[in-house]
């Protein structure tokens, strides 16, 4: 029996911007922020450290992502400002953001609600988005951006050049013939 292959949900980058001036708190608008900029995973961003973050490098170091595997992700210019200010005002003591308690990760499950709430709150009315969509937007937005799917399978951290390849199918098609055929059906376009 075959098993279904769905394709991922992607929010377009407008859908992006909306998201992330939504929320009211710095720390929930700069955690999905940096979540779609690096292209992390959940379990990856809960475990972030504050020296994780190379701001003189402009990189992170992902830990032990899945498999185990360490690997480097740029740091967006756009987010220090953000990022050093929250530092600033929070003083977290041991991860990059801590949850309830100092000293604690912020937990996958309450960076999930803050999306959930967030999504809701921005009136996006795509279905089936959860933090993981940031992930599969990050990455189709960087291959409609022109960068080869290589260099995103190595940012992702996968192991096999096939799982990034969904997102060719997810991105948005540009070039002289990226158009449907129905608009010149009737006329030139």
């Amino acid at each position: 029996i075959r098993a279904k292959h769905k394709l991922p949900t992607v929010l377009s980058k407008e859908e992006c911007k909306l998201l992330f001036k939504t929320p009211l708190l710095l720390k929930h608008r700069l955690a999905l922020c940096f979540i779609y900029s690096t292209g992390l995973r959940v379990s990856e961003f809960s475990n972030l450290k504050i020296g994780d973050v190379d701001f003189d490098r402009m990189m992170v170091h992902v830990r032990a992502g899945k498999g185990q595997k360490d690997r480097y992700v740029p740091l967006s210019k756009l987010i220090v400002p953000g990022l050093k200010k929250y530092l600033f005002s929070e003083q977290p003591e041991n991860y990059l953001f801590e949850g309830m308690k100092p000293g604690q990760p912020y937990s996958p499950r309450g960076i999930q609600w803050v999306l959930r709430e967030t999504v809701i709150k921005s009136g996006i009315i795509k279905e089936n988005i959860c933090v993981h969509t940031l992930r599969h937007s990050y990455a189709t937005h960087l291959l409609e951006d022109g960068i080869d799917i290589v260099t995103i399978k190595n940012l992702l951290g996968h192991s096999n050049i096939e799982t990034t390849m969904v997102y060719l199918h997810v991105m948005q098609a540009k070039g002289k013939n990226s158009h449907s055929p129905f608009d010149t059906l009737y006329g030139k376009s």
